[in-house]
Formats: C-alpha cells, sequence, structure tokens
C-alpha cells in the first residue's frame, strides 16, 4: 500500500490490529537502495506492527537513494558526510511523529530496524532521542558518535532494547566496526543482544529469524 504525501516517501503494511493505536515499525535501508529492499520482510513479521518503509532523502545516479553520501575516494580521507548524516537523523524523526499521527500508531511503541546506512541512523535517532523509541533491530551497521546529539551519554536509556547483528566477512562494513557496539552500549546501560553470522553485508535466513524471534518476544 503507497501512502498520504508526508515528508519522506514510504510505502506502508497496515497492522492487523483493528482496536487502539498499533505499535509501529520504521524500516531504514541501505545506501544505494530504496523503500522496497527491507519492504520484503514486511510478510514474516508481526501481523501486529504497522511497517511503514522509508526511502532516504538523498538520490543517487543512476538509480538509488542515500542517507547521506559516503565518499569512497581514500584519498580525501573522509568516509561519510555527518552533515547530511545529521540532517536525516532529524529529518527521520520529524517523519516518525508525523507518520503516527497521520497514520493513528502509538507513538510510544516505535521499532526502528535498519540495514547498514539505515542502521547507523536508527542508532542516531535511538541514541540520541530514546525517548521516541521502544526498539532497535540494528543490522550490518556501527554506531557513529559523529552524529549523535550533543549529551547524548545523560538520556535515560532504561526503556531501550537493541538487536545488533553483522556478518563476520562483511565486505562493506568491517565487524570490527559492529563489535564496539556492545561496549558503549554497556556503558549507556541498554539492554541489547549483538550476535554475529557467517556471511557479508546481507541478511541470511538464521539472521533473519534470529532478529524476528527477539522482536516477537518484546512485543
Amino acid at each position: 500500500m503507497t501512502t498520504a504525501p508526508l515528508s519522506l516517501e514510504h510505502i506502508i503494511r497496515p497492522a492487523s490490529l483493528r482496536e487502539g493505536k498499533p505499535p509501529v515499525l520504521f524500516m531504514l535501508h541501505g545506501y544505494g537502495s530504496n523503500e522496497e529492499d527491507l519492504f520484503s520482510f514486511a510478510p514474516e513479521l508481526p501481523p501486529e506492527l504497522c511497517i511503514i518503509s522509508v526511502r532516504a532523502p538523498y538520490p543517487l545516479e543512476p538509480f538509488g537513494y542515500a542517507w547521506y553520501a559516503i565518499n569512497f575516494d581514500a584519498d580525501k580521507g573522509k568516509w561519510s558526510d555527518d552533515e547530511q548524516a545529521v540532517a536525516s537523523r532529524d529529518k527521520i524523526v520529524a517523519f516518525m511523529q508525523e507518520a503516527c499521527s497521520t497514520y493513528g500508531l502509538d507513538a510510544d511503541r516505535v521499532t526502528l530496524l535498519g540495514f547498514s546506512q539505515g542502521t547507523i541512523l536508527s542508532y542516531a535517532v535511538a541514541l540520541s532521542h530514546p525517548e521516541k523509541v521502544k526498539m532497535v533491530i540494528a543490522l550490518s551497521g556501527y554506531i557513529n558518535e559523529g552524529i549523535l546529539k550533543k549529551g547524548y551519554e545523560e538520556n535515560d536509556f532504561s526503556s531501550l532494547q537493541i538487536y545488533a547483528s553483522h556478518g563476520q566477512v562483511d565486505q562493506v562494513i568491517p565487524v570490527e566496526w559492529a563489535q564496539r557496539s556492545p561496549g558503549l552500549m554497556d556503558r549507556l546501560g541498554i539492554s541489547h543482544l549483538y550476535q554475529e553470522f557467517p556471511s557479508g553485508h546481507g541478511v541470511i535466513p538464521q539472521n533473519f529469524h534470529a532478529f524476528n524471534a527477539w522482536l516477537r518476544e518484546r512485543l
């Protein structure tokens, strides 16, 4: 189902619930992809969730979208455009509020599911605004502290839960980058589960079943 015009393009699978405000899961795709990508998971995810898959705001040639520019030229010495990433972080927060209001969703039961660059943004939103996010499913990404709100360490993370996973042979984002995340989450007192799978930069069936089970246990 496509949708009302909000600030970010998106597609939606309505929740099975017919009474009250349903919980919502926002999907944030990776660099160069689009809103159709993660949406392929939707039929297998809990039916009581409203699922909204969001298109990143920056178009890439010849097709696809990004949450922020990545510079692949090592000579320039810069991996990512953190200013664009912060702008996208704030766009996602605003869009979450718009969507919950427009579609009658429970803003107190928000889950973010990200892949790669979408995971980096999911972490940025949740760690900067833990009062707006209940759960994060962080696939094949890492925490970029450069795009978190200043003073984020002082936030109350007692209600936030995070599932993170990474491929042991990920050729795009080194597994070592992801392995730093559990230590940071421990320091912040965030309830979390971190798992690795024998895969590259992608989601294999074992990974999907693991995060889906984690999600179902907590709804």
